[in-house]
């Protein structure tokens, strides 16, 4: 009796055991658990907030928010909330050309310049040999230079694009990969050039609108305007969920301005999953898409470590990243702008797509939950990526204040400037950055860079400054050491006419040339100068055009004049070159040009 009751039951564990070898897993079960890993992940990261979604195939599978996308009011993450996805734009912009491209409008491998004739590069030989595949796949020779568009803001493409020319490269054309936005920025502007319509406008005509993306949007007045958009946060002092204002990115738009949602950007990861299609329809010419997500260049070693054997290759497509990870190929692409950070990816042989938004500056978020979701369902081991990343932060923190504690700082004590800090005032430019202008405030010098960034210097030694943040409210931020310094220097005069900045890090420093800060005048104000002076026995005649002060030397061309207060003026053209005005009783007696040979004196002629 006990033998046919043993084998009854091992029928019934066989019967059970093929039932359950035969049936598929639920999306319930696929997820099972996640849910309560991502808010330790919230928790531990220190995030405000994020969503995810995974497509698979042509079908989200999986949405949902986490934390809030308004940490002072408590107001809910949900799918539909619109975060910054910063360079996750790239894809977009690079995929108008490839739509260009199947109209056969333009080819990949000619020269930019050829779609761009107000393109120029740092010599002629890129003006040449730069292709639109070498922009595309960051291959041109030319590093990031972000600052010039980060820190010297403007509303204007074309002053960013005028700014190329005027931007050194760092290695040849495609010797080595190296990020840059300005490529996507041009190529936005081909786009412009070729449809006759805005970046925005294309994006909306042929992305947008077809994938019925209907609340995603290219600029933060747009995001802000939506009832359901995420605030963007940072964390201060390792512990504290600090707001951050949003950067408008604008002029820069087409290598990072797009605001979306994980469920509209399922749509656009659908797309590339089924070769450029969506619901049917073609999005995106199944012959680029091919060509985007195959390697175009090699972005680094992509050697596998000893902890990561199965993570291995790193190359760059058109827009996107190219990657092995755990045997699975990998497209994604990262994004970052103030207080927000994504990834959007795919892994094309898998039919399976993740895409990841967090109101979280420079967050780690995002690859942790990438990888936790990609784990899951591509049935890899379990692998504690929210773990790895505390534990690796702790050990990068601890190197940190060991490295503080051996080295030693080159700051050279009991010294002073040079001049008085009066002497520093002036607009300070570089033709592929922009100007900033440098003013004194009771005892201290400051730089105001946009109009909107204002930048403590603070003495650090001999004709060097450091720099220091100045918030909204005026407070300065002295916490640490600023590895930028300004560097001064004065011509033979010894007046102070330029600065170095080291803004590229790949580059020597940078020379930012002065020139004097103006005053606003009329004709009426300027009329007291205007006669003839007496210098040597030849005459210089000071006249008014326009609102606006010139001097003729003879033999000489005419000379424009700004004014800079207190009867100065300097000569526009001529750097260094000044014209002083001595005023007794209201009249003008004399001027004196102030020249780095000399000063020489014209006396007024009654």
């Amino acid at each position: 009796m006990r033998l046919c009751f043993m084998l009854v039951a091992c029928c019934l564990a066989i019967s059970v055991y093929a039932q359950k070898k035969n049936t598929v897993p639920s999306q319930t079960d696929r997820f099972a658990g996640l849910d309560t890993a991502f808010e330790r992940v919230l928790k531990d990261q220190l995030a405000a907030g994020f969503a995810v979604a995974v497509v698979e195939k042509d079908k989200i599978v999986y949405a949902k928010g986490f934390g809030y996308r308004d940490y002072e009011k408590k107001l809910p993450v949900t799918p539909n909330t619109l975060f910054a996805i910063g360079s996750c734009t790239k894809a977009f912009t690079s995929s108008l050309l490839g739509i260009l491209q199947k109209d056969k409008k333009i080819d990949f491998d000619e020269p930019a310049v050829k779609y761009l004739p107000s393109l120029k590069f740092y010599n002629e030989d890129m003006d040449k040999h730069i292709s639109i595949r070498d922009m595309m796949s960051h291959r041109t020779g030319l590093p990031r230079h972000d600052y010039s568009w980060y820190l010297f803001k403007t509303n204007s493409r074309d002053t960013l694009l005028q700014r190329i020319r005027y931007q050194q490269p760092s290695f040849g054309i495609r010797e080595r990969w190296q990020y840059n936005n300005f490529m996507f920025l041009t190529q936005g502007l081909i786009a412009e050039k070729l449809t006759g319509k805005s970046w925005e406008e294309n994006i909306s005509t042929h992305i947008f609108q077809p994938l019925g993306m209907t609340r995603s949007n290219t600029s933060i007045e747009a995001l802000t305007k939506d009832a359901d958009a995420a605030i963007g946060y940072g964390v201060k002092k390792d512990s504290i969920i600090d707001k951050l204002d949003y950067y408008h990115i604008n002029a820069m738009g087409p290598a990072g301005s797009i605001n979306s949602s994980v469920n509209e950007m399922a749509r656009w990861v659908i797309t590339w999953i089924n070769g450029g299609k969506y619901e049917g329809k073609e999005i995106v010419p199944a012959g680029y898409i091919s060509t985007a997500m195959t390697a175009q260049m090699v972005a680094g070693p992509g050697l596998p470590s000893k902890e990561r054997t199965d993570v291995f290759f790193s190359s760059y497509g058109m827009g996107w990243s190219l990657a092995s990870y755990k045997g699975h190929y990998r497209v994604e692409h990262g994004g970052n702008i103030d207080g927000f950070s994504a990834s959007t990816s795919f892994f094309p042989t898998d039919s399976i797509g993740i895409i990841v938004l967090t109101n979280q500056n420079a967050s780690s978020v995002t690859a942790i939950v990438r990888n936790m979701i990609a784990d899951r369902l591509l049935k890899i081991p379990y692998f504690n990526w929210n773990r790895d990343v505390l534990e690796s932060n702790r050990k990068a923190k601890e190197a940190a204040k060991e490295a503080e504690k051996t080295t030693s700082s080159n700051q050279q004590k009991n010294t002073k400037p040079s001049h008085a800090l009066k002497d520093y005032e002036g607009i300070y430019s570089h033709p592929g950055y922009g100007s900033m202008e440098l003013i004194t405030r009771n005892d201290s010098l400051f730089g105001y860079i946009s109009n909107n960034d204002v930048t403590w210097l603070k003495h650090y030694h001999y004709d060097v400054f450091s720099p220091f943040n100045v918030d909204k409210d005026g407070k300065i931020d002295t916490s640490g050491n600023s590895p930028l310094k300004f560097q001064f220097f004065m011509n033979e005069s010894g007046e102070i006419n330029a600065l170095n900045l080291k803004l590229e890090p790949t580059l020597d420093a940078l020379r930012f040339t002065k020139s004097p800060r103006t005053v606003k005048t009329n004709a009426d104000d300027l009329q007291k100068y205007v006669g003839e002076y007496e210098l040597g026995g030849a005459t210089v005649k000071v006249s008014v055009k326009n609102n606006t002060l010139f001097t003729l030397v003879p033999g000489q061309p005419e000379y424009e004049m700004s004014a800079m207060g207190n009867d100065r003026f300097a000569l526009k053209i001529a750097a260094g070159y000044y014209v002083q005005f001595e005023v007794k009783d209201k009249e003008v007696t004399q001027l004196t040009f102030q020249q780095p040979n000399g000063n020489f004196v014209a006396k007024r002629k009654k």
